[in-house]
């Protein structure tokens, strides 16, 4: 294990497997989050899944004991609908994607249609109602019209569940559509895209040198972090494991690995807040 032997301006932290697990916030987390705040950093929360939007995390966070509200959350709903408006404004989009996704989308008066010859961008998203119906409309919109671009929101492979099972993610549905059209997904707004964390960092306001990206995943949320040249931490909480990290390359492992999640503040200030060493979140 190597903990960070300084604090940091701003925190980045990933969700589902650093935080907490499923519903159950992980051992450390709500303390160490408080003592941050305490001492006036700035703190993000990050997520690849876009089945939920900002104000959903908030009110899962702030229920489980870490009081958050939307602005603290960065989801790839938000980080799509930003993509879109900078890199395609005015582009009509079929969004392969749940209903968080679809109401953002309307909101920022981004044109959704399901007639694939309108459509410009097919969005593959984690999508739980994925059917047929939506594969025939990209296929045509992408395929037989030779019209539409593939983008997604993320590329996750699957979402993690609480005793090692999980689902099929937005990668899923991406390689559905790929293998049917031949097209090739141009874009991702999720991690580890740059664009993900650039707008993490426009959030907090801070570099990337004076920041810590927090997570479990080493092909997510501390590979983005390495190819700004941001410092990382990976939490053995979620889904790499001591076996995993020892298997991997050295060049993609992260600054810090810590068993914990409160293991990210430096040992002296352990020391004088008094925490033990093992024991029940506080």
């Amino acid at each position: 294990m190597t903990r960070p032997e300084r604090l940091y301006a701003g925190y980045i932290f990933d969700l589902d497997g650093t935080v907490y697990l499923g519903e159950a916030l992980l051992p450390g987390a709500a303390r160490l989050i408080a003592a941050l705040r305490e001492r006036d950093r700035r703190i993000l929360f990050l997520s690849n899944n876009p089945t939920k939007d900002a104000a959903a995390y908030a009110a899962k966070l702030s229920a489980l004991g870490i009081p958050t509200a939307p602005e603290g959350v960065l989801t790839t709903v938000e980080t799509m609908v930003r993509w879109l408006l900078r890199h395609h404004p005015g582009a009509t989009v079929f969004p392969v994607s749940e209903a968080p996704l679809r109401r953002a989308l309307a909101a920022a008066g981004i044109r959704v249609s399901d007639e694939p010859g309108e459509i410009d961008i097919v969005i593959a998203s984690y999508d739980r109602t994925f059917d047929y119906r939506k594969l025939q409309i990209a296929f045509d919109a992408i395929w037989f019209h030779n019209r539409a671009i593939l983008v997604t929101t993320n590329p996750d492979r699957y979402c993690p569940f609480p005793g090692g099972r999980g689902e099929p993610d937005a990668a899923a549905i991406v390689a559905a559509i790929e293998a049917c059209t031949g097209a090739r997904c141009i874009q991702n707004v999720g991690k580890p895209d740059p664009f993900m964390l650039d707008a993490a960092l426009a959030k907090l306001d801070l570099p990337a040198s004076e920041c810590v990206m927090v997570g479990d995943r080493l092909t997510t949320d501390i590979a983005m972090a390495r190819a700004a040249g941001m410092p990382s931490a990976l939490v053995l909480t979620g889904e790499t494991t001591p076996e995993l990290l020892r298997a991997a390359p050295v060049e993609t492992h992260p600054t810090y690995v810590l068993t914990r999640i409160d293991q990210l503040l430096p040992e002296p200030i352990w020391k004088d807040l008094g925490w033990a060493t093992s024991g029940a979140d506080q």
